[in-house]
């Protein structure tokens, strides 16, 4: 099961990616000279880009074959019979085993995926704060 980001989420990088990309090319095309730092523009734009890719492909939260995991650059993995405590503070859900702690924001989270996210959970014989 993959848990989706917003749509909100991803056109917001997707949307500051191009801006950038236009940006430099504005800069490029009006500038007699490009100095060192106007790359940065273009830098800008291919990490906003990077990001929206990456979220398209990998998605926030996947759980399979009993393990969950949040994907990103230093994503966390758990074990669902590891889990032994879910805390819900602030719009995240704090899942805490004995030696990990993991946190998922739902503000970030599809309401449809948030939704299976909630039914995987409770199927979990763990304690609920």
């Amino acid at each position: 099961m993959k848990i989706q980001y917003k749509k909100r989420q991803l056109n917001f990088n997707l949307i500051f990616g191009i801006i950038w990309f236009v940006y430099f090319f504005v800069q490029l095309y009006f500038d007699d000279k490009l100095h060192w730092i106007d790359y940065g523009w273009i830098l800008i734009s291919l990490t906003y880009f990077g990001t929206y890719f990456y979220q398209k492909k990998y998605k926030y939260v996947s759980i399979k074959n009993g393990i969950l995991t949040v994907n990103g650059p230093l994503g966390k993995k758990l074990n669902l019979t590891e889990i032994k405590r879910i805390k819900k503070f602030a719009g995240d859900y704090i899942i805490k085993t004995d030696k990990k702690e993991l946190s998922i924001n739902t503000q970030i989270i599809e309401p449809n995926s948030l939704a299976e996210l909630n039914a995987e959970l409770e199927k979990l014989n763990v304690e609920w704060n």
